[in-house]
Protein backbone atom coordinates (compact mmCIF):
# COMPACT_ATOMS: atom_id res chain seq x y z
CA UNK A 1 0.00 0.00 0.00
CA UNK A 2 1.09 3.35 -0.76
CA UNK A 3 -0.17 6.13 0.38
CA UNK A 4 0.16 9.82 -1.37
CA UNK A 5 -1.21 12.75 0.69
CA UNK A 6 -3.06 15.20 -1.76
CA UNK A 7 -2.33 18.93 -1.90
CA UNK A 8 -4.69 20.51 0.57
CA UNK A 9 -5.45 23.27 -3.02
CA UNK A 10 -6.32 20.06 -4.64
CA UNK A 11 -9.07 18.28 -2.56
CA UNK A 12 -11.76 20.52 -3.40
CA UNK A 13 -11.33 19.91 -7.22
CA UNK A 14 -9.64 16.52 -7.37
CA UNK A 15 -11.59 14.51 -4.65
CA UNK A 16 -14.58 16.25 -3.38
CA UNK A 17 -16.24 15.76 -6.73
CA UNK A 18 -15.73 12.42 -6.64
CA UNK A 19 -17.08 11.78 -2.75
CA UNK A 20 -20.60 9.51 -3.32
CA UNK A 21 -23.57 11.26 -1.99
CA UNK A 22 -24.10 10.76 1.62
CA UNK A 23 -20.34 10.64 2.92
CA UNK A 24 -17.71 13.20 3.40
CA UNK A 25 -14.01 13.43 2.65
CA UNK A 26 -12.01 11.43 5.70
CA UNK A 27 -8.96 12.69 6.16
CA UNK A 28 -5.85 12.28 8.64
CA UNK A 29 -4.63 14.72 10.50
CA UNK A 30 -6.07 17.51 8.22
CA UNK A 31 -4.74 15.49 5.17
CA UNK A 32 -6.43 13.73 2.42
CA UNK A 33 -5.10 10.39 1.12
CA UNK A 34 -5.07 8.61 -1.90
CA UNK A 35 -3.95 4.45 -2.16
CA UNK A 36 -2.13 2.55 -4.67
CA UNK A 37 -2.81 -0.99 -3.24
CA UNK A 38 -1.72 -3.80 -4.70
CA UNK A 39 -3.06 -7.54 -3.40
CA UNK A 40 -4.40 -11.01 -3.77
CA UNK A 41 -7.67 -12.54 -4.06
CA UNK A 42 -7.21 -16.24 -2.79
CA UNK A 43 -9.63 -18.94 -2.48
CA UNK A 44 -12.29 -15.92 -3.86
CA UNK A 45 -16.17 -17.27 -3.79
CA UNK A 46 -19.19 -15.45 -4.73
CA UNK A 47 -22.46 -16.22 -2.61
CA UNK A 48 -20.34 -19.32 -1.05
CA UNK A 49 -19.38 -20.38 -5.07
CA UNK A 50 -16.31 -21.29 -6.12
CA UNK A 51 -16.18 -20.41 -10.24
CA UNK A 52 -13.51 -22.27 -11.64
CA UNK A 53 -10.10 -20.49 -12.78
CA UNK A 54 -11.60 -16.93 -10.96
CA UNK A 55 -10.77 -17.83 -7.33
CA UNK A 56 -7.02 -16.37 -7.08
CA UNK A 57 -6.31 -13.30 -8.84
CA UNK A 58 -4.57 -9.88 -8.48
CA UNK A 59 -5.86 -6.82 -8.18
CA UNK A 60 -4.13 -3.12 -7.85
CA UNK A 61 -6.67 -0.22 -7.24
CA UNK A 62 -6.35 3.34 -6.58
CA UNK A 63 -8.33 4.55 -3.46
CA UNK A 64 -9.72 7.62 -1.41
CA UNK A 65 -11.32 7.79 2.02
CA UNK A 66 -14.64 9.04 2.84
CA UNK A 67 -17.08 8.50 5.96
CA UNK A 68 -20.94 8.41 6.35
CA UNK A 69 -21.40 11.02 9.64
CA UNK A 70 -24.20 10.37 11.80
CA UNK A 71 -23.66 6.26 12.21
CA UNK A 72 -20.60 5.70 14.06
CA UNK A 73 -19.34 7.37 11.48
CA UNK A 74 -19.00 4.55 9.03
CA UNK A 75 -15.17 5.22 7.47
CA UNK A 76 -15.21 3.76 3.98
CA UNK A 77 -13.13 4.03 0.92
CA UNK A 78 -14.14 4.95 -3.04
CA UNK A 79 -12.50 3.55 -5.58
CA UNK A 80 -11.06 5.29 -8.79
CA UNK A 81 -9.75 2.47 -10.46
CA UNK A 82 -9.46 -1.36 -9.56
CA UNK A 83 -7.33 -3.25 -12.54
CA UNK A 84 -7.84 -7.01 -12.59
CA UNK A 85 -6.86 -9.97 -15.34
CA UNK A 86 -10.06 -11.40 -15.99
CA UNK A 87 -12.55 -9.77 -17.84
CA UNK A 88 -15.56 -11.68 -16.52
CA UNK A 89 -14.33 -10.10 -12.87
CA UNK A 90 -14.65 -6.47 -13.87
CA UNK A 91 -17.89 -7.06 -15.87
CA UNK A 92 -19.23 -8.84 -13.04
CA UNK A 93 -18.00 -5.74 -10.46
CA UNK A 94 -19.17 -2.79 -13.01
CA UNK A 95 -22.51 -4.32 -13.15
CA UNK A 96 -22.92 -5.35 -9.61
CA UNK A 97 -21.43 -2.48 -7.83
CA UNK A 98 -20.49 -0.12 -10.96
CA UNK A 99 -17.14 0.41 -9.33
CA UNK A 100 -15.03 1.10 -11.99
CA UNK A 101 -12.99 -1.79 -13.24
CA UNK A 102 -10.84 -2.82 -16.27
CA UNK A 103 -9.53 -6.08 -16.70
CA UNK A 104 -5.48 -5.58 -18.09
CA UNK A 105 -3.07 -8.53 -17.96
CA UNK A 106 -1.35 -8.83 -14.50
CA UNK A 107 1.51 -10.94 -12.80
CA UNK A 108 2.73 -10.53 -9.65
CA UNK A 109 5.61 -12.04 -6.98
CA UNK A 110 5.53 -12.49 -3.52
CA UNK A 111 8.45 -13.38 -1.23
CA UNK A 112 7.88 -14.40 2.35
CA UNK A 113 10.37 -14.25 4.84
CA UNK A 114 11.62 -17.15 5.99
CA UNK A 115 13.68 -16.35 9.04
CA UNK A 116 11.92 -13.67 11.75
CA UNK A 117 14.48 -11.24 10.36
CA UNK A 118 14.12 -12.49 6.67
CA UNK A 119 12.67 -9.81 4.08
CA UNK A 120 9.65 -10.18 2.74
CA UNK A 121 8.63 -8.47 -0.60
CA UNK A 122 5.67 -7.93 -2.49
CA UNK A 123 5.41 -7.13 -6.56
CA UNK A 124 2.63 -6.56 -8.79
CA UNK A 125 2.67 -5.56 -12.66
CA UNK A 126 0.10 -5.06 -14.97
CA UNK A 127 0.55 -4.05 -18.84
CA UNK A 128 -1.33 -0.74 -20.52
CA UNK A 129 -0.86 0.59 -23.45
CA UNK A 130 2.03 -1.75 -24.33
CA UNK A 131 3.94 -1.17 -21.00
CA UNK A 132 4.53 -3.01 -17.91
CA UNK A 133 3.74 -1.01 -15.02
CA UNK A 134 4.92 -1.97 -11.74
CA UNK A 135 3.86 -1.28 -7.52
CA UNK A 136 6.80 -3.05 -5.19
CA UNK A 137 6.95 -2.57 -1.65
CA UNK A 138 9.82 -4.62 0.37
CA UNK A 139 10.26 -4.93 4.10
CA UNK A 140 12.12 -6.80 7.09
CA UNK A 141 11.34 -8.82 10.18
CA UNK A 142 8.10 -9.65 11.14
CA UNK A 143 4.62 -7.49 11.02
CA UNK A 144 2.73 -6.25 14.00
CA UNK A 145 -0.47 -4.85 14.15
CA UNK A 146 -0.88 -0.65 13.21
CA UNK A 147 -0.25 1.77 16.26
CA UNK A 148 -3.67 3.13 17.43
CA UNK A 149 -3.68 6.34 16.11
CA UNK A 150 -1.07 5.93 13.50
CA UNK A 151 -1.68 6.37 9.70
CA UNK A 152 -1.04 2.81 9.26
CA UNK A 153 -4.20 2.17 10.91
CA UNK A 154 -6.17 5.12 9.38
CA UNK A 155 -5.59 3.03 5.66
CA UNK A 156 -6.39 -0.01 6.82
CA UNK A 157 -9.10 0.02 9.04
CA UNK A 158 -11.82 1.21 6.50
CA UNK A 159 -14.50 -1.42 6.55
CA UNK A 160 -16.94 -0.16 4.51
CA UNK A 161 -17.17 0.63 0.48
CA UNK A 162 -19.07 3.33 -1.16
CA UNK A 163 -19.66 3.62 -4.73
CA UNK A 164 -21.25 5.95 -6.81
CA UNK A 165 -24.17 5.03 -8.75
CA UNK A 166 -25.68 5.98 -12.26
CA UNK A 167 -28.52 7.36 -10.85
CA UNK A 168 -26.51 10.20 -9.01
CA UNK A 169 -27.34 8.11 -5.37
CA UNK A 170 -24.40 5.98 -4.05
CA UNK A 171 -24.14 2.48 -3.13
CA UNK A 172 -22.84 1.28 0.86
CA UNK A 173 -21.42 -2.39 1.14
CA UNK A 174 -19.91 -3.54 4.22
CA UNK A 175 -16.03 -5.25 4.10
CA UNK A 176 -15.69 -7.05 7.60
CA UNK A 177 -11.96 -8.23 8.05
CA UNK A 178 -9.61 -8.60 11.48
CA UNK A 179 -7.41 -5.38 12.20
CA UNK A 180 -4.76 -6.36 9.55
CA UNK A 181 -0.71 -6.55 10.90
CA UNK A 182 1.58 -4.30 8.49
CA UNK A 183 5.37 -4.14 7.84
CA UNK A 184 6.57 -0.60 7.24
CA UNK A 185 8.52 -0.83 3.97
CA UNK A 186 12.29 -0.49 3.31
CA UNK A 187 11.44 0.23 -0.06
CA UNK A 188 8.92 1.03 -2.15
CA UNK A 189 7.59 2.16 -5.69
CA UNK A 190 5.57 2.46 -8.55
CA UNK A 191 7.05 3.02 -12.07
CA UNK A 192 4.15 3.51 -14.64
CA UNK A 193 4.76 4.68 -18.53
CA UNK A 194 5.08 8.08 -17.74
CA UNK A 195 6.56 9.22 -21.16
CA UNK A 196 3.36 8.29 -22.24
CA UNK A 197 -0.70 9.15 -21.77
CA UNK A 198 -0.48 6.52 -18.44
CA UNK A 199 -0.72 7.12 -15.82
CA UNK A 200 -3.30 10.22 -16.89
CA UNK A 201 -5.11 8.36 -19.35
CA UNK A 202 -6.31 5.59 -16.22
CA UNK A 203 -6.31 8.28 -13.28
CA UNK A 204 -6.61 11.60 -14.74
CA UNK A 205 -3.71 13.92 -14.83
CA UNK A 206 -4.06 15.29 -11.72
CA UNK A 207 -3.82 12.23 -10.05
CA UNK A 208 -1.15 10.89 -12.26
CA UNK A 209 0.88 14.01 -11.28
CA UNK A 210 0.06 13.04 -7.33
CA UNK A 211 1.23 9.24 -7.89
CA UNK A 212 4.78 10.87 -9.83
CA UNK A 213 5.81 11.92 -6.62
CA UNK A 214 7.33 9.76 -3.86
CA UNK A 215 4.62 7.99 -1.33
CA UNK A 216 4.11 9.55 2.01
CA UNK A 217 4.18 6.11 3.65
CA UNK A 218 4.48 2.98 2.15
CA UNK A 219 3.90 -0.64 4.11
CA UNK A 220 2.44 -4.48 3.47
CA UNK A 221 -0.49 -5.54 5.37
CA UNK A 222 -0.58 -9.45 6.25
CA UNK A 223 -3.78 -9.98 5.14
CA UNK A 224 -7.02 -12.35 6.51
CA UNK A 225 -10.26 -13.48 5.33
CA UNK A 226 -12.13 -10.83 3.81
CA UNK A 227 -15.96 -10.66 3.80
CA UNK A 228 -17.68 -8.28 1.25
CA UNK A 229 -21.88 -7.67 1.89
CA UNK A 230 -23.73 -7.37 -0.80
CA UNK A 231 -24.76 -3.26 -0.91
CA UNK A 232 -27.19 -0.78 0.22
CA UNK A 233 -28.29 2.37 -1.87
CA UNK A 234 -27.85 5.51 -0.49
CA UNK A 235 -29.85 9.39 -1.34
Amino acid sequence: MLNYAVDPALVKTLLAPMVPAGTELDQFEGKAYVSLVGFRFLRTRVRGLWIPFHSDFDEVNLRFYVKRPGIGPRRGVVFVREIVPRYAIAKVARSVYHENYIALPMSHQVIEPTSEHGRVQAEYRWRYQGQWNRLRVESVGRPALAPAGSLDQFITEHYWGYARQPDGGSLEYEVAHEPWRVWTATQASFHGNTHSDYPAALYGPQLAKVLSAEPDSAFLAEGSAVTVYSGNPLG
